[in-house]
């Protein structure tokens, strides 16, 4: 290791040992003014964001000998990580006081597990990659469990944490299976195996890259290795899930896109029937399971679930050349589309939830539009981009998922994802209908950091719906440079 390897990684570097220095502030902090924790953790945030920003235009860099590089596809990704958690913290700092769980390591423990998801961005190695997902998981499994003498917070801890575990261990098998094939776990040896024809046993790397894929598969919420996602989503304190249902998704994906495009492209042919069957069916299940929902944050869980799916159905041609650098992009563009949506949404969630679970089901929304009409017409941009409707930006991101899936030759799988959209209507309308058309007094407690939150990303989803391009240029060139 050598100082220029540390300045490769600096917006890495910079939140590790900020987060390492926040629990020590945050010692002489008191107990009533933990808000300056808060705004400290942003600060670090801040400094990594400007780092990435610095980094931006630069020619790929590798480092560690060569087990990480930070190209374009890496630096897109760090800006929505980065992101998302400085609203992450706007969205959590007077939920925590309102929910009498205010303590100074939540913030620590957020930067830990963005450092998690850079370094994932990073890894070039699958050891890297491994460790990677340890450092994003266990803070998040902390995270979970925040409200500890609440029963559904600790049965979310445990869920994430069991199954969490389990999933970890098939990455780390298949990584074994990768290495007993091609005695290589760096990215660029196991392609130079497969294409010197010096793989030693081809089912083993098959059934690694399979285990690569369940692993990746439950980091991203995809069927059938979802089913941890409602409950950890419903019992997690609110802010937890907002940033969890952004960043772990994100983060799985980055290191399945990196890691099958990069190591993996030989096994396009095999892989593509399991990725056509995995996105069809997340998107299936996803869809159908959110009509039955009364709760809003577990009507959110199968809405990120179905979400997945899409994102999942523009990587199955992956192994055809010409539509990669569209269907990486076209991935990309999404996962800033379906974040600016999520965390808005979870913004308006956090506003009317209150104590002991009140505030949580839909008809908890009915006469929003009449007491706090702007948090009303926040969530109904939420709920049509969510949906595909004109005019928002998750229009264009369906429309550019379900291009590159039919350029790819898989004109059903688009079909499919065109009618789960329809279906997705239904429950997404219906928030709408009862903020609008059914009287109620909700009980809402918004503050300055959470309305503005909630404004700041209505108004993202909107404008730069006009202006989609620029949004899919900087997609390209990450990928170009990737």
């Amino acid at each position: 290791m050598t100082f220029s390897d540390l300045l490769v990684i600096l917006p890495l570097v910079v939140l590790v040992v900020w987060g390492v220095l926040l629990l020590l502030v945050d010692l002489w902090v008191p107990k009533e003014r933990k808000g300056i924790t808060a705004l400290l953790a942003a600060g670090g945030l801040l400094a990594a964001l400007g780092a990435v920003t610095a980094s931006i235009g630069q020619p790929p860099q590798m480092a560690f000998n060569d087990t990480v590089v930070v190209d374009g596809f890496a630096l897109f990704l760090d800006v929505i990580f980065l992101v998302s958690g400085l609203l992450g913290v706007a969205l959590a700092y007077r939920y925590l006081q309102r929910m009498n769980i205010e303590r100074g390591e939540y913030y620590s423990l957020l930067l830990f597990t963005i450092a998690g998801m850079l370094l994932m961005t990073y890894a070039y190695d699958l050891i890297l990659v491994f460790l990677a997902l340890e450092l994003l998981s266990i803070p998040l499994y902390l995270l979970a469990g925040f409200v500890r003498l609440r029963q559904d917070s600790e049965e979310a801890a445990l869920k994430y944490f069991l199954l969490g575990s389990f999933s970890s261990g098939f990455v780390l098998y298949g990584i074994a299976l990768i290495f007993g094939a091609t005695a290589h776990t760096d990215l660029p040896g196991v392609v130079a195996a497969v294409a010197a024809g010096e793989i030693f046993n081809p089912a083993l790397f098959v059934a690694g890259a399979a285990l690569l894929l369940v692993g990746f598969a439950f980091k991203s919420a995809i069927v059938p290795f979802h089913m941890w996602t409602p409950d950890v989503y419903h019992g997690a304190p609110s802010p937890v899930t907002a940033f969890m249902s952004v960043g772990a998704k994100a983060a799985g994906f980055a290191a399945l896109m990196r890691v099958f495009v990069v190591a993996f492209p030989s096994l396009a042919t095999d892989l593509t029937p399991v990725l056509w069957g995995l996105a069809a069916l997340t998107m299936v299940v996803g869809n159908v399971l959110a009509l039955a929902q009364n709760n809003i944050k577990r009507l959110l869980a199968y809405s990120s679930i179905a979400h997945s799916g899409y994102l999942l159905m523009a990587f199955v041609p992956y192994g055809q050349g010409q539509v990669l650098s569209d269907s990486i992009a076209a991935m990309l563009f999404y996962l800033v589309a379906y974040s600016l949506a999520t965390l808005g949404a979870w913004a308006v969630v956090i506003t009317l939830e209150q104590s002991e679970g009140r505030g949580l089901t839909i008809n908890s929304y009915a006469g929003l539009a009449r007491r706090h009409p702007l948090m009303a017409l926040s969530m109904a941009v939420f709920m049509l981009s969510f949906t595909g409707v004109p005019l928002t930006l998750g229009f264009w991101g369906k429309l550019y998922l379900f291009r590159t899936a039919i350029e790819g030759g898989f004109t059903g799988l688009a079909v499919i994802g065109l009618l789960a959209s329809i279906v997705s209507a239904y429950y997404y309308l219906r928030v709408i209908v009862v903020m609008y058309f059914q009287p109620g007094e909700p009980e809402a407690s918004p503050d300055r950091w959470v309305s503005l939150t909630a404004a700041a990303t209505a108004l993202g989803v909107v404008l730069i719906s006009f202006v989609p391009g620029v949004l899919l240029n900087l997609a390209l060139q990450a990928v170009m440079r990737m």
